[in-house]
């Protein structure tokens, strides 16, 4: 089968077009057997037309500069040749050959930010007690155990590796593994015990009820990691909550609960004797229906009230109602780190805390660090296609002629 260029890495199917005509607007129509439809701009396929001008063989990215496009550009006539989409453009007089499979991926929305992610499931303590666990050396030797592990991670929010090194770079080493790391005001990679004199209510021995990090970004970080390198105090269990099941439970139960906690606006802000950061935004953040929620459920951090004074009071009473419900019983895990174990998991969706231990006769020390979610799905999607496709799709034919068509 001839190898059409396409404007990425991934290896299509061959899904071949059973027919295509312009419509009363000018818009190519591709039909394929099973009925499925796509309805093609003449200038959105202009652009993707391959070879010069159009998509590099090269980069695979449009070398078209905007303002050269010519906004006249209309199709003259579309045709079938051996499966795949040919499109006559005036008044360039060019002519494109589209892969089929690449057709079907777009009308098939795989395109999608979120298309090729799993889906993610709420939970609770009765689906299970501790986080989904997978061995931590298997997942650091092989792509297809990295994958399972992240599998997991975006499904649930969290997921368990166990047996890794004591080592101060483990947390570092598995989180390249992933992607690049964030970096904070507590470093790349930063320790959770007890200080003599904390910047943070994490490097205490103090309860933690559930909460996420850093609510005082623009952008808190997408998914954390701890690693456990040390644990011999009393005390001290670690507790997760998945944010999808309070939202579940308040829109059956306290549905005005939940309209406050996702419209009261607060400003939050971590502030130390060198660093000053605030935003201003609600404690359970919807977006815009294309992006994950965000939770900024803020204890220890603290926030300003940005409202009206006649809501302040109810919006500390739904503030409430979220505390009890994220820390009940019925929601939230209660697991003991070992040392060995790592922990990942999302931290605008997973609320996570501990409990108080006793300092004075034991040590608990972690290791943490933070990644952006893109950093994550990125990994997920390229392992997909590097663990699905055994060749990637080709910009050359055998023949070593480019196929611009």
């Amino acid at each position: 089968m001839q190898q059409l260029l396409t404007p990425d890495y991934y290896h299509y199917e061959w899904a071949a077009i059973s027919s295509a005509f312009c419509d009363s607007n000018g818009d190519a129509v591709v039909i394929w057997d099973d009925g499925e439809q796509l309805k093609c701009h003449p200038l959105w396929l202009r652009e993707n037309a391959p070879g010069p001008g159009g998509i590099d063989p090269r980069s695979k990215e449009n070398d078209l500069n905007i303002v050269d496009l010519d906004l006249e550009t209309r199709i003259e006539n579309v045709s079938i040749k051996n499966g795949a989409l040919v499109v006559h453009f005036e008044p360039e007089g060019r002519q494109a050959t589209f892969h089929p499979g690449w057709l079907r991926h777009i009308a098939d929305g795989e395109h999608q930010p979120f298309a090729l992610l799993p889906e993610p499931r709420i939970w609770t303590s009765a689906d299970f007690v501790e986080p989904p666990t997978h061995d931590g050396p298997t997942v650091l030797a092989s792509d297809e155990a990295l994958a399972a592990w992240l599998d997991d991670l975006l499904r649930y929010g969290l997921a368990r590796l166990i047996r890794l090194p004591i080592t101060q770079e483990i947390v570092e080493l598995v989180g390249n593994r992933i992607g690049v790391l964030r970096d904070s005001n507590f470093g790349m990679t930063w320790h959770v015990s007890v200080d003599i004199d904390p910047n943070s209510t994490a490097n205490t021995n103090v309860e933690l009820p559930a909460h996420s990090d850093l609510p005082s970004r623009e952008t808190p970080p997408g998914f954390q990691l701890l690693h456990c390198q040390e644990n011999t105090a009393h005390g001290g269990q670690s507790t997760m909550t998945d944010g999808l099941a309070v939202v579940d439970y308040l829109e059956l139960n306290e549905p005005e609960v939940l309209e406050i906690l996702t419209s009261r606006q607060w400003t939050f802000f971590n502030r130390d004797s060198s660093q000053d950061h605030r935003w201003t935004g609600p404690i359970i953040d919807k977006g815009d229906g294309r992006v994950p929620w965000t939770f900024r459920a803020f204890h220890p951090v603290r926030g300003f009230p940005a409202m009206a004074a006649e809501e302040v009071s109810d919006a500390y009473s739904a503030m409430q109602r979220l505390g009890y419900v994220a820390n009940s019983d019925e929601l939230q895990i209660r697991y003991q780190f070992t040392p060995g174990d790592l922990v990942a998991f999302d931290n605008r969706r997973v609320l996570h805390g501990r409990e108080s231990f006793d300092a004075t006769a034991g040590v608990r020390r972690l290791r943490g660090t933070y990644l952006d979610s893109d950093e994550v799905y990125s990994r997920v999607r390229v392992l997909r296609r590097q663990l699905t496709n055994t060749t990637q799709s080709k910009t050359f034919s055998v023949t070593g002629e480019d196929n611009y068509a």
